[in-house]
């Protein structure tokens, strides 16, 4: 079974002026990102704008990401729809692009019963011979998968891990209380409950900060492995003045316009989703500007 830990990356997807897919600056962020120490990347994530590209983009950025990391990490896939059906259907051709590990997230828009879910990602996980982590974001899906639930699908086989983007430190928590002793791992979608994870139990995270600072994120798992606490409190604390820049807009796309501002092409996020106020661009490369003076990256 793959090895589910760490920080992981939900990686940009560069996009040109004309919102086509940058190939080359994609190749580009999968080697800038491993290269700082990332223990995985994450195609087509919510911030690699998941929800806005094609099927036919999705395969092209998958086959991409799984050429460019060539086994260096595991390589997770965002596979998840509305329905059951096409969940499958994904799943099946992300396994047969050779991804390592699929993402599920909930289904979306109509509203599920948590037996309606269970169902779902069994029925998942019986179709695709590939470890599923879950995915829980209720606030984008309307879809909550409950700790009971989490502890009912943590005995199916091959789902083998959980990522809690609900920012309730307790939801996560209870995930880990209630599949502990399985070979399931937990993982937190948000950023700032990392170290917290990690301390409670968890696996790490998939963390979209890691496409701003790599070397900072990846240091939050890497220091609390290696003992070092006071260093992997210092790293989780280095992300709060960027976080807090997430005032300003949607966080995809702050995110995506800090790496921007680094210096690397990766373009706008896909409109609608790309605007960010006079304010929030003063905000954000003033903060920007501290993480450089600090060697933050």
């Amino acid at each position: 079974m793959k090895e589910i830990r760490g920080v992981i990356p939900p990686i940009l997807t560069p996009m040109d002026e004309e919102e086509n897919i940058d190939e080359a600056e994609l190749r580009n962020q999968v080697n800038r990102l491993i290269d700082a120490g990332v223990h995985g990347i994450f195609a087509f994530g919510t911030n690699g704008e998941g929800y806005i590209l094609s099927e036919e983009e999705k395969e092209r950025v998958l086959e991409i990401v799984i050429e460019e990391t060539a086994g260096r990490v595991l390589v997770y896939a965002g596979t998840g729809a509305v329905s059951t059906r096409d969940t499958i259907r994904l799943s099946k051709r992300a396994k047969d692009m050779g991804a390592d590990v699929l993402s599920v997230i909930t289904p979306w828009f109509a509203a599920a019963s948590q037996e309606e879910l269970i169902e779902h990602y069994t029925a998942v996980a019986k179709a695709v011979d590939l470890p599923i982590v879950l995915y829980n974001i209720p606030a984008r899906t309307g879809n909550a998968l409950t700790p009971a639930s989490v502890a009912t699908l943590a005995r199916v086989d091959n789902i083998v891990g959980a990522k809690d983007s609900s920012g309730n430190f307790d939801n996560m928590l209870q995930y880990i209380e209630g599949t502990r002793g399985m070979d399931f791992s937990v993982l937190s979608g948000n950023d700032s409950l990392i170290l917290w994870n990690l301390l409670a139990g968890g696996a790490g995270g998939i963390a979209g900060c890691a496409n701003v600072f790599p070397k900072n994120m990846a240091g939050i798992y890497d220091a609390f492995v290696s003992g070092d606490l006071e260093r992997a409190r210092k790293y989780q604390d280095n992300i709060r003045p960027f976080r807090n820049c997430f005032r300003y807009g949607n966080p995809n796309t702050i995110v995506k316009e800090a790496v921007s501002l680094l210096g690397y092409p990766v373009g706008k996020c896909r409109k609608p989703f790309c605007r960010i106020g006079e304010e929030g661009m003063e905000a954000l490369k003033k903060t920007l500007d501290w993480y450089r003076k600090e060697g933050i990256e």
